[in-house]
């Protein structure tokens, strides 16, 4: 690279725009060539490369690469590497290591760049979301591959580079994070933000004080409505992701496409399509004849004792593939012995506050075996099953 004015100049740009500081190389110390960040850009490469008077001075101002920081040591010798380098297949390791998430994301862009072009080949082991992010907004083609092992059962599942650039390009699934869910060992998406800041609390609350019900490492997402879940939760599980969605108790108002596309994000048989749909047709002629709102009146509790049971039957099939409904009507249906009024962010701040925040406090909610603590419950059922359905093979 001393010797290649622009392979040096591309490694100099890169540094300056993650650091502000401007990679040189220092032949000073005559027999040994030392890597160096200047607080200048050298005028000219006679100021950089020579061992006059001038560059003597210039490169005396500049910090020894072994006085920085890990991750920007890290940082540079990757890019060094990679530009200057020769290997035709490169493997590295928790690239992420000691860095900042913005410089991640700035790392796995520029390594992609670096491969455009040429043969060489890069395989990255990373827990880096921001990394990935950057790899893939390159523009450059990647290949994600998970690797999992639990229950001691390995498995590799490929997600192809257009797929990759599938999902990323729709503005839902970026807006959520969804490449978070890459990292995480089980993933919950609800129909909004209230859903998902709810059941959060309510799943840390049990893993503090009730372990056996909690979810562990698991990543809590939301879409926008419940039609969006389904275009959440079917890439994620085509990845082997357990992907949970919990809706509220309309979604039996979601016939014809809507419903089948429910059931499809959830790997429901085809052949199983029919018979629930109209089941699903069913009750929701039942709980429309009551006359009452079945969302925020009771849900599942409006209906006769046989309907009741037939309403029931049918959320339990949808459990087993991960599909949850909230069978009482709606996120709000939950712990109603707070006496909590509104909705949304008014009844989330509201609920909030009575659950208390000081697990000191006698105030303080903790875990009880029945309501929202008990449906929790029905979802690490499921997640810690080996043989969950809606998982593709």
């Amino acid at each position: 690279m001393f010797r290649d004015d622009k392979k040096r100049k591309e490694v100099r740009r890169i540094i300056h725009d993650a650091f502000g500081v401007h990679f040189t190389i220092d032949p000073t110390k005559l027999g040994k060539l030392r890597l160096k960040l200047s607080p200048a850009e050298p005028k000219n490469n006679m100021e950089e490369c020579g061992i006059h008077q001038e560059a003597i001075q210039f490169q005396s101002k500049a910090l020894d690469i072994n006085a920085a920081s890990d991750g920007v040591k890290a940082f540079t010798g990757m890019i060094t590497e990679i530009i200057a380098g020769d290997p035709k297949i490169l493997l590295i390791d928790e690239p992420e290591a000691f860095l900042h998430p913005s410089l991640s994301h700035k790392l796995g862009k520029e390594i992609a760049t670096a491969t455009a072009g040429t043969n060489k080949r890069i395989f990255v082991s990373t827990h880096s979301s921001n990394f990935v992010m950057g790899c893939i907004q390159s523009g450059v083609p990647v290949n994600i591959v998970r690797l999992t092992y639990k229950h001691k059962i390995a498995t590799a599942r490929i997600l192809p580079k257009n797929d990759v650039l599938r999902l990323m390009r729709d503005p839902l699934l970026r807006s959520t994070g969804v490449l978070e869910a890459l990292f995480y060992d089980n993933v919950v998406v609800t129909e909004g933000d209230t859903d998902r800041a709810f059941y959060q609390e309510i799943n840390e609350r049990l893993l503090q004080f009730k372990p056996a019900w909690g979810i562990p490492n698991c990543l809590f997402l939301n879409a926008q409505n419940k039609q969006t879940i389904r275009k959440i939760i079917k890439p994620l599980r085509e990845l082997g992701i357990p992907a949970a969605g919990i809706v509220d108790i309309d979604v039996l108002k979601e016939g014809g496409q809507v419903w089948t596309s429910f059931l499809k994000s959830g790997f429901v048989p085809d052949v199983s399509h029919r018979p629930l749909s109209e089941q699903r047709n069913a009750l929701k002629t039942k709980l429309v004849s009551t006359g009452r709102n079945m969302k925020i009146d009771g849900g599942v509790n409006l209906l006769d004792n046989d309907d009741k049971e037939a309403a029931n039957n049918l959320f339990e099939q949808l459990d087993q593939y991960g599909l949850f409904s909230v069978r009482a009507g709606e996120v709000e249906s939950w712990l109603q012995t707070l006496r909590i009024g509104g909705h949304g962010a008014e009844w989330l701040i509201k609920v909030f506050e009575k659950m208390g925040d000081n697990p000191k406090s006698q105030s303080y909610l903790k875990p009880k075996t029945t309501d929202v603590w008990k449906f929790i419950k029905s979802l690490k059922k499921w997640f810690d099953d080996p043989k969950r359905k809606g998982i593709p093979s």
